[in-house]
């Protein structure tokens, strides 16, 4: 039985990179490419253009989540890879950790946003709290 692979997936190049890391070195993978929708970005949102803009957002993130998906899993599926996509919402980091729960994954590869010193401690950094707290190992592309 193949390896089942997650890849969460939020549009960057350094996610990108993740999923053509999983094509090259896991071809045989069932591959789910995960994105995440952080309800946060709703109050970005309503602070940078009004309420009203705001309202949409719920309609806009899934249309995006959607699109960014399907660029992911074309990556991956040009390479030959078994791809199903999700799409969730919540605080990314506990997201996917829970998707790993939950859908019996093996291994999780994601990309690397390169944060260090105090920018990586304010900010905080997804990728470290999943590779510190996943029950499965974590390969973090750069």
């Amino acid at each position: 039985m193949p390896d089942r692979l997650l890849v969460p997936f939020d549009g960057s190049p350094l996610a990108e990179r993740a999923v053509e890391y999983v094509a090259e070195k896991h071809p045989d993978a069932e591959v789910t490419i995960l994105h995440v929708v952080d309800p946060i970005s709703v109050v970005y949102e309503a602070e940078a253009h009004g309420l009203p803009e705001a309202e949409e957002w719920p309609r806009r993130a899934t249309e995006e989540a959607e699109r960014v998906c399907a660029d992911a899993a074309k990556i991956a599926a040009d390479a030959g890879c078994s791809v199903t996509t999700a799409v969730e919402t919540g605080r990314p980091a506990r997201v996917i950790l829970d998707y790993v729960e939950d859908h019996d994954i093996d291994h999780v590869v994601l990309g690397s946003h390169g944060r260090s010193g105090v920018s990586r401690l304010l900010l905080g950094s997804t990728a470290e709290r999943v590779m510190r707290q996943s029950p499965v190992p974590v390969t973090v592309v750069r």
